[in-house]
């Protein structure tokens, strides 16, 4: 008889939980919450040496990202470290000692 009338309950119960479910989805917001565009991660070529030129003397790369007020993320950091070690590659920065670029001595 008690498996009976459990039986018999559970589409009560189903039916509580549409109502419930029905509310809530009443009770949203007709349009969705407007998402901010992400923020740039890496800045541009030209921010890089305008920060190397106010700069005047060697940065790391945690260095520039904190003059650019990036945040001091590791993904932030490794990736202006790649685009700092492509200047080297391109005669543009030197590195004096590991992980400190400066611009190089005319």
């Amino acid at each position: 008889m008690r498996e009976l009338t459990a039986l018999l309950g559970e589409p009560d119960q189903a039916a509580e939980r549409i109502k419930i479910t029905r509310r809530t989805l009443l009770e949203l917001p007709e349009e969705p919450p407007s998402v901010a565009p992400a923020p740039q991660e890496h800045p541009a070529p030209a921010q890089i040496m305008a920060v190397f030129a106010r700069a005047g003397g060697p940065l790391r790369a945690r260095g520039l990202c904190e003059a650019m007020d990036l945040p001091g993320l590791p993904k932030h950091t490794e990736g202006i470290r790649a685009k700092l070690k492509l200047r080297v590659e391109h005669g543009i920065l030197t590195e004096t000692e590991r992980g400190l670029f400066t611009h190089p001595r005319p």
